[in-house]
């Protein structure tokens, strides 16, 4: 048998001998710079394996540590945070709207089981969304903590000094000078800090630093990223939200049972409800008549009378729309408009049992509605028997004529206003302990009224006119229209903190991108013929182009008191030729043909 071992494929060979290549390239580096490359940045560095613990227990929750407070991880689960986000947008909410979740369920029978048990119904209290906001905020901590402390070093500390060999450097540049080393140093460091850089002198360099604001700035993004979390969270837990529908002339006080609807976070005290009342008293809405924007509404506002407190002065102000009331940190928004038509009716004998305006939802742009008039108490009929009436209303309030079809409205504002009501008598059911819908009629235990024909009984009323009931039982009158609107009212703690997070979060991100991190040192010592050399060398935290044009740019302002040596030969680093007077603009700034230097990240 034989014992022979066969070597590696030769590119594979090749590949190993480039990366000890460069692992001793790196190391030089590392030896030449020093301190002068390193703590450009507050990134914490990246460990090798091979030096990390014995994955113990102890090693495992550092390991784990480690990973979630990288910042890679931070970012993948930002991004999560974003996709677990989409379902809230696309799938109805039950904290938003339970009416609409009921109707996507039965209308998906199939995905509706699989949804609820995913939570998509309830994506922002859910296990899996809260999990991924809990990590991203632990995450960000365990970043920005550790960054901070270096940071605030980083600041106490001066510039570190010069490295041994400048032309290392990725920008480099040097000129010989007939003045003294003492009184170009002076110029250097009043040079440098009058550009606003950090500097001081280091033995025979002065080193200088700038840009610290780029660090500031990732920094700032990153806590402004902190505190909208945290302001999200708080206004989640402590909001609270609900509806209200007021026709005109009627009012409204914030108390619980005034809302139609209400939701609140899970901490919300239903005693801090902020104390007022309004009342609506009119409402202006005027929309274009002409024109490919026939129809758009051009005003569209609520004047209303509101107080504050139980003892408040009443005071008179519009709500437009994006222009809500503002009352001790509770906003009232303008969200919808419609119509009420006020009907009466009388029963069998002709006594008046019903009067009041009936508001009907919109079903399109043009304000097309539809709704429900019920008469639970005081009917009779013709015998004095005790019943309950039920009109199916549908409202236009510009009539479009009279087609054999469905009836609709061809403009918003009511220029014709037509009702057109289907009657019916029996039981509502209002006593059967089942909640119902105002704007619908459950005809399941009542009885249509039917006409001389036998048919059912329905018929379309302008203002004024009246629709009477067989057999003597009596009519209903289309007395005339009000308006209503809807408002939202809400309170919504934190969102100057969330818009502060915001702000700074941009602020600080450009900061971070447009900001660079850059060290520069000037090198002067005598030669040995007795003239002074001057070095000028940067090195930035990545590479970029302004650098040497910001050397070059430095290095012709000291020029002005270091000048060129007339006599100076060929000075090192630069392809002047003995006896010339060359100038430091950016053509004599090089990049050095070597690898970049270690702290000069990429």
């Amino acid at each position: 048998m034989s014992n022979t071992k066969s070597n590696p494929p030769a590119p594979e060979r090749e590949r190993r001998d480039e990366r000890k290549a460069q692992d001793e390239r790196d190391r030089e580096n590392a030896r030449e710079l020093g301190a002068a490359g390193s703590q450009l940045s507050t990134a914490p560095s990246e460990e090798s394996a091979a030096g990390l613990p014995a994955m113990g227990v102890i090693g495992w929750i550092r390991w784990f540590w480690r990973q979630l407070t990288s910042m890679r991880v931070a970012l993948i689960l930002l991004f999560l945070l974003s996709l677990g986000a989409i379902p809230g947008s696309l799938i109805p909410q039950n904290s938003v709207d339970e009416m609409k979740v009921e109707t996507f369920k039965k209308a998906h029978t199939t995905v509706s089981p699989l949804y609820e048990k995913l939570q998509f119904f309830d994506v922002y209290s859910s296990v899996w969304f809260s999990a991924i906001y809990i990590l991203l905020f632990v995450s960000l901590i365990g970043c920005i903590v550790p960054r901070t402390g270096q940071f605030i070093g980083q600041l106490r500390s001066r510039p570190p000094g010069a490295p041994k060999r400048l032309t290392r450097l990725p920008a480099y540049t040097t000129w010989r000078t007939g003045a003294e080393p003492e009184q170009v140093r002076e110029a250097a460091l009043a040079m440098m800090r009058k550009r606003r850089y950090r500097a001081h002198t280091v033995g025979d360099a002065v080193a200088a630093e700038k840009g610290y604001l780029r660090e500031a700035g990732n920094l700032v993004f990153h806590v402004a990223l902190i505190v909208m979390l945290v302001a999200f969270a708080y206004g989640q837990l402590f909001k609270s939200e609900g509806g209200k529908l007021i026709v005109e002339g009627d009012g409204f006080s914030n108390t619980l049972t005034q809302y139609d609807d209400f939701k609140s976070g899970s901490l919300f005290d239903f005693d801090s409800l902020a104390p007022f009342s309004f009342t609506l008293d009119k409402f202006i809405g005027t929309y274009e008549r002409r024109g490919p924007q026939i129809g758009t509404p051009r005003t569209y506002e609520a004047h209303v009378t509101y107080e504050k407190g139980a003892y408040g002065k009443p005071q008179k102000t519009v709500i437009k729309v994006n222009e809500p009331l503002v009352v001790d940190g509770t906003k009232v928004y303008l969200n919808a408009h419609g119509y009420a038509p006020v009907v009466s009716v009388k029963d069998g004998r002709g006594k008046e049992v019903y009067r009041s305006p009936v508001p009907l939802l919109p079903i399109d742009n043009n304000v097309t509605s539809t709704g429900a008039i019920k008469v639970f108490d005081g009917y009779r009929d013709k015998n004095g028997k005790k019943t309950q009436l039920g009109f199916q209303a549908f409202f236009v309030p510009t009539f479009a004529g009279n087609g054999k079809g469905t009836m609709f409205s061809q403009f918003p504002a009511a220029d014709m206003p037509v009702l057109a009501l289907n009657g019916y008598y029996g039981y509502l059911g209002p006593d059967s302990g089942l909640a119902q819908n105002v704007y619908q009629l459950d005809k399941s235990k009542m009885k249509e009224f039917k006409d001389a024909d036998g048919k059912q009984l329905k018929q379309r009323l302008l203002v004024g006119e009246t629709m009477k009931l067989p057999d003597g039982a009596g009519s209903i009158t289309f007395e005339g229209i009000q308006e209503w609107a809807s408002f939202q009212i809400s309170e919504q703690p934190a969102s100057g903190w969330a818009l502060t997070g915001a702000v700074a979060a941009i602020a600080g991100l450009a900061g971070s991108l447009f900001i660079q991190r850059r060290r520069v040192w000037v090198r002067v010592t005598p030669g040995a013929d007795g003239v002074t050399v001057v070095e000028m060398a940067g090195l930035g935290r990545s590479e970029s182009a302004k650098l040497p044009e910001e050397l070059a740019d430095l290095a012709v302002t000291l020029i002005a008191s270091a000048p060129t040596a007339p006599e100076a030969d060929t000075a090192p680093g630069t392809d002047t030729e003995p006896g010339s007077s060359p100038e430091p603009d950016s053509d004599s700034v090089e990049e050095s043909s070597e690898e970049p230097a270690e702290g000069a990240e990429k």
